[in-house]
């Protein structure tokens, strides 16, 4: 089968498209035939080894975390899912490629393209852990710091339906979407906690970094740093703050997700698709961090 790999870290120019065996699913897990395949921030940090301590590939490495796609196996002791369901989940085996092994999945919204399917996996798990990582529910104020990203508005839609009053800070061209969902919205840069503090006189109950700047004013507006939570400073550990990512994950959240979606309560927007061949493309792409929509790879 075809499937997009890097050999070495670097770049984008090391991704490939190379014929590699199929994988199958283990006990537990299930196999689909690739819809579509959502690109992430997290897949650049894989591809540039900034999460391998130093430690050389040992192997080629089918790149993506996340696909949508038709069951073609199931494993054993795998129920409520048949050979010829459209699901969405994260891919064991890596999700760039015709084939996928995954180890959690949900149904596809049916409301949903198999494109933007293939997007919401890794946006949807995030956004959940991190809001309960806060532990913010009905009543609650979170600022949610990058919410014109793919996390950032799937946190603000997610927030809305636990409750949760959202204050928002994003690009200009995003404040119209995040209010329609109901986020209250402002801009970033200087000046941030005076902004926050007019819209949240009482203060917020916690931080939602998930952008990685602006660190002093987030600790200003948190008043505490265990109240704030980030998914991309990993720095900011350093000043008490919590960096999500080793704890426990809100598999759950993508049944729950599809269920909104169906329900019209869930929105995800592709902003570009491109073929297996064009990953590279992609992954400049998502590296420039201006992309306010998911970025999705299509195998036919």
């Amino acid at each position: 089968m075809k499937a997009v790999q890097y050999a070495s870290y670097g770049g984008p120019e090391v991704l490939q498209v190379t014929e590699v065996e199929e994988p199958h699913a283990r006990p537990g897990q299930i196999r689909v035939k690739v819809q579509a395949a959502g690109v992430n921030p997290f897949d650049t940090y894989l591809r540039m080894g900034a999460m391998a301590g130093g430690v050389p590939l040992a192997a080629p490495v089918t790149v993506g975390v996340e696909a949508a796609g038709i069951v073609d196996e199931v494993g054993e002791g795998v129920d409520g899912v048949a050979a010829g369901d459209a699901v969405f989940g994260f891919a064991a085996s890596g999700g760039t490629a015709e084939y996928a092994v995954l180890s959690a999945w949900a149904r596809q919204p049916s409301s949903f393209s198999p494109e933007q399917a293939g997007g919401m996996t890794l946006v949807v798990e995030t956004a959940t852990r991190v809001l309960r990582d806060l532990g913010v529910g009905p009543g609650s104020t979170v600022l949610i710091h990058g919410a014109g990203g793919g996390v950032g508005q799937a946190a603000v839609q997610l927030a809305r339906e636990l409750g949760v009053r959202v204050i928002a800070t994003a690009g200009e061209r995003n404040h119209a979407t995040l209010q329609g969902w109901g986020a209250d919205v402002t801009t970033y840069g200087e000046g941030l906690p005076e902004r926050v503090a007019a819209l949240a006189p009482d203060g917020v109950d916690g931080v939602f970094d998930a952008v990685g700047s602006q660190l002093d004013d987030l600790l200003v507006i948190a008043g505490a740093p265990e109240r704030i939570v980030t998914i991309t400073n990993f720095a900011a550990a350093e000043q008490g703050v919590r960096v999500s990512g080793g704890g426990a994950r809100a598999y759950d959240a993508l049944a729950w997700a599809s269920e909104l979606a169906d329900a019209g309560k869930f929105e995800l927007t592709v902003l570009q698709t491109f073929a297996p061949d064009e990953a590279t493309q992609a992954h400049q792409l998502i590296q420039t961090r201006t992309a306010n929509g998911k970025l999705v790879i299509v195998f036919e």
